[in-house]
């Protein structure tokens, strides 16, 4: 091949990598610059966001900020809707519609529907894509388009840590416990009780905690081996390295 082939082919390639890099620093960029904190809320004006609370950017759909109240340390991820009432710049009355307690994750592309009250304990983790409504829509009349009927609204609650799975729904009317499993895909109403794993479409109880049996059914996996207290993430990224000892440090 021509030397002078060989010079643009790797001035060519030269060029692609530094655009690249100039595009993911770019993004970085944006990413850090359009994210919501107490700090930096941009032109969100929640009644509440506690501190160290963090709202990835790109923000889903979000209205009716005056009525939804963040607590501290929630982490909210790309592309997740957060709304109160029906539609924008309707006023709502003097309490919050839509709550999220201290520590609450919502997975990517994740939405909440508040057009009546909403709350979400402490530390409940939402994989990607779930969806909570307090909306749904009725077909009383079966004679009238459905998405011009009146739509039915109920209170939702779910207790704090909480752990719902990708893509589940929970609609209007359901009141999740303490510490409840959500399948993944699950389609959870009505009442959960403290402990509880479902699974479904509807959603049922397929496994609890008793106090004097533990889990019923058992469980068919053995529990997680905590790790060690003072084991830094360094050390842990190693531990999962081909060739590495399968202990913690120091074993």
């Amino acid at each position: 091949m021509p030397k002078n082939r060989n010079t643009f082919s790797s001035l060519a390639a030269w060029r692609r990598r530094a655009l690249s890099r100039a595009v993911h620093r770019g993004w970085r960029w944006v990413q850090e610059s359009g994210a919501v904190t107490a700090e930096h809320p941009g032109p969100l004006r929640f009644g509440r966001i506690g501190a160290g609370t963090r709202l990835a950017f790109p923000q889903g759909t979000v209205f009716g900020e005056p009525w939804i109240e963040l607590g501290a340390h929630c982490v909210i991820g790309e592309q997740v809707t957060l709304t109160a009432g029906l539609m924008p710049d309707l006023d709502l009355g003097p309490e919050p519609i839509l709550t999220l307690g201290d520590g609450v994750v919502l997975g990517r592309g994740s939405h909440v529907v508040a057009d009546t009250r909403v709350t979400i304990g402490s530390d409940t983790y939402c994989g990607p894509y779930v969806y909570i409504t307090s909306t749904n829509h009725s077909y009383d009349d079966p004679h009238e388009p459905v998405g011009k009927q009146w739509p039915r609204m109920e209170p939702v609650s779910i207790g704090p840590g909480c752990w719902i799975g990708t893509g589940a729904v929970i609609l209007p009317g359901a009141a999740l416990g303490r510490n409840v499993v959500v399948a993944a895909g699950a389609v959870v109403r009505g009442e959960v009780p403290d402990r509880a794993v479902v699974a479904g479409a509807p959603a049922r109880v397929v496994r609890n905690w008793d106090p004097e049996k533990g889990w019923q059914p058992p469980l068919r996996t053995p529990a997680p081996v905590p790790i060690p207290s003072g084991v830094t993430p360094e050390q842990l990224l190693a531990l999962t390295e081909p060739g590495e000892a399968s202990g913690p440090p120091g074993d």
